[in-house]
Formats: structure tokens, C-alpha cells, sequence
């Protein structure tokens, strides 16, 4: 599981881009460079990274269900997730 610290930052992160989107996207239509450059590093969109909602594990994400593969076969296994069944063949 992940440190706590590190889904905070993560979460930081997430209201951060969120706060600065409009006035990202007003600097980028003029061309204002050196007005986007003023702003902070965090405000970037390409500084967020994917995060399981279970155990804030970043890899191994899987973008439909939020969760990593890990926390997925758990639920999985357990019925949880409408839909998903065991292969087998």
C-alpha cells in the first residue's frame, strides 16, 4: 500500500490542475509563454499520475475500473465488479 504521503501529493496535485485549467488555457490561446511559466510546476496536467483508489498503488492501473490489477482480481474473484467473470476455455 502506498504512503499516504504520496496519495496526498497525488491529491494535491489533482485540485491544483483543476484551480489553474481555465487560466492554463486563456496563457496557451495567447501565447503568453512567459505568463504559463509564472504558474506552478504542479498545475501542469502532465504532472498527474494514476492512482488506485483502493491502495494508491501507481502501476499496474486500469483506466475503466480506477483500480490496480492487484485490487481488480480481488474484486474481481469476489463478485464485485458487475460483469467481469473468470475465463476459462
Amino acid at each position: 500500500m502506498a504512503k499516504l504521503s504520496a496519495r496526498a501529493r497525488e491529491l494535491k496535485r489533482q485540485r491544483m490542475v483543476a484551480k489553474y485549467a481555465a487560466l492554463r488555457k486563456e496563457l496557451k490561446e495567447k501565447g503568453d509563454y512567459a505568463g504559463l511559466q509564472q504558474l506552478p510546476r504542479n498545475s501542469a496536467p502532465t504532472r498527474l499520475h494514476n492512482r488506485c483508489n483502493m491502495s494508491g498503488r501507481p502501476r499496474g492501473y486500469i483506466r475503466k475500473f480506477g483500480v490496480s490489477r492487484i485490487a481488480f482480481r480481488d474484486l474481481a474473484l469476489e463478485g464485485k465488479i458487475p460483469g467481469v467473470v473468470k475465463a476459462s476455455w
